[in-house]
């Protein structure tokens, strides 16, 4: 009986010593697993240096601009503060380009749902003549002023871009004449989830 007692404790002592290495293996592959993952994430799913879509103005505040709107009543940039803007300025024969433009901003601003009232939308015209009546038909929440030709000079990048301004009144974004309507309303919905003013 005690030979037999005796050949199963260095058995059972093998078995138990496997076992706690196999825990102690767990138990550090368990630890390494997030160190491993967040490699792979790192080298395998590289993050864009940057989310937005226009491109991102340094801290500038707006010009005082000034003109007067179509029914001839004067109009200040600085009266809209308080809102988020989208701001372009152009002539009023831009054609097809103006067009494409004053689109993809209505709809950027209509996906913004119950926060589009947020936004207003400004096209400063720097020519004699305002844009055709039927042209801002379709758009009737535009807010259309007439400018001197050189007012606009003092935007970053000058004629021919639409630009967002805060409620403040800093210049915050700039976009290019024929702007990505999902580019532009993926903006304004994180600048409107962002800021608790305007």
């Amino acid at each position: 009986m005690a030979d037999g007692a005796s050949h199963s404790a260095p058995a059972s002592g093998a078995a138990l010593s496997r076992g706690g290495a196999r825990t102690l293996a767990l138990i550090g592959a368990l630890a390494l697993a997030p160190i491993v993952a967040a490699i792979v994430v790192y080298h395998y799913f590289p993050r864009h240096a940057t989310t937005n879509y226009g491109t991102l103005l340094p801290t500038l505040a707006a010009p005082q601009i000034a003109g007067s709107r179509p029914d001839g009543a004067p109009f200040g940039l600085d009266e809209l503060r308080g809102r988020w803007i989208l701001l372009s300025g152009s002539a009023t024969d831009c054609g097809v380009r103006c067009d494409k433009a004053l689109y993809a901003t209505r709809q950027a601003r209509t996906m913004q749902g119950k926060d589009q009232d947020r936004i207003v939308r400004v096209w400063l015209v720097v020519a004699d003549a305002m844009p055709a009546p039927a042209l801002l038909a379709q758009h009737p929440d535009l807010v259309v002023a007439r400018v001197a030709r050189g007012a606009l000079d003092r935007l970053p990048g000058g004629i021919g871009h639409w630009y967002v301004i805060d409620p403040l009144g800093n210049m915050v974004l700039r976009y290019p004449d024929d702007p990505d309507i999902r580019g532009v309303a993926n903006d304004l919905t994180r600048l409107l989830k962002a800021s608790r003013i305007g």
